[in-house]
């Protein structure tokens, strides 16, 4: 039995093949991103997301707690105005902020260039230095609430050995909120010297290798090559360290309570004055709209800076 078989002709094109539903495929694929996404997404919408809904609904009531809401529209905002305590919360969380990123972001770099040097045993070194971000905030602020006792306290028996008279830190006008921001940098070191040193392990030594040979000092060195290569890694401590102090709380309702009188009282501290101790929970709920305003600009203005300031080696 013989069997023709068709070849096609020298020069003739192709067949062209039944199209594929790539429509039907990229479906495909979009639900199990979806199915991948919900185990994150779904406590997103419920602890994040709903609570940020929530706080914008409360904010246009007048509640406290026991009896029935009443809508006052944009009262509880208009009261923002003329409340003094606010704007000195604001104040103190502002410098707190500006004060507490930059030292922090200092201690962690110094740190972690020198644990990038070869160090025997840098694993337990790093260990170490994480050890203070590890801790709990409450049992850390008990620490340093006896550090700074003013008769007896380490730190004022360390300035009088060298004739030094320490005031009384926490009660002080003046002293209390720097020993916050102290306190405040040495428990959120770690977490930055952890992310440099990943950024300055990543960095090829041929680079520096190169620098050496064009005779650039160790200075010019650390200018040119690492800080631009280390700059997404510094962009994402500055980013989570400006987050993390405006939400500062603990640490001043553990040693000062927001004393002396406002001085060191923070935003989050007096929306919990007013939510849950004043029972206003509108007021609360404008004020937290407010921190959260302030929070998404400063964290908006930085990613539109990273563009000029962060420099991805492709």
């Amino acid at each position: 039995m013989a069997v023709e078989v068709h070849t096609a002709a020298p020069g003739a094109p192709p067949r062209p093949r039944p199209p594929t539903p790539r429509g039907r495929s990229r479906g495909s694929e979009t639900l199990a991103a979806w199915l991948f996404l919900l185990p994150s997404l779904i406590p997103f919408l419920i602890f994040t997301a709903g609570p940020v809904v929530a706080a914008g609904v409360i904010s246009l009531l007048d509640w406290n707690l026991f009896s029935p809401p009443s809508f006052v529209g944009l009262h509880n905002f208009a009261r923002l105005g003329p409340d003094p305590t606010f704007w000195s919360a604001l104040v103190n969380t502002v410098y707190f902020t500006f004060v507490s990123v930059p030292l922090t972001l200092l201690v962690s770099l110094v740190l972690a260039l020198l644990l990038n040097q070869g160090l025997k045993r840098v694993a337990v070194f790093r260990s170490l230095l994480l050890l203070p971000y590890a801790t709990i905030s409450v049992a850390v602020a008990f620490v340093w609430i006896w550090l700074y006792i003013p008769h007896g306290g380490l730190i004022n028996s360390l300035l009088g050995a060298f004739g030094i008279d320490g005031p009384a830190w926490l009660v002080s006008d003046t002293w209390a909120m720097p020993a916050l921001v102290a306190m405040s940098v040495w428990k959120s070191f770690g977490f930055g010297m952890v992310i440099f040193l990943a950024g300055l392990q990543a960095i090829p030594q041929q680079l520096y290798e190169a620098a050496r040979v064009d005779g650039a000092s160790p200075w010019r060195s650390f200018r040119g090559v690492t800080l631009p290569l280390l700059s997404p890694a510094m962009f994402f401590v500055v980013v989570t360290s400006v987050i993390s102090s405006f939400q500062v709380f603990d640490q001043a309702l553990v040693m000062t309570n927001g004393g002396p009188g406002v001085h060191t009282t923070t935003l989050v501290m007096y929306i919990y004055q007013t939510g849950f101790l004043n029972y206003e929970q509108g007021y609360a709920a404008a004020q937290s709209i407010v921190l959260f305003a302030f929070i998404a600009v400063i964290t908006g203005t930085q990613f539109l800076l990273q563009r000029r300031l962060v420099h991805y080696d492709n």
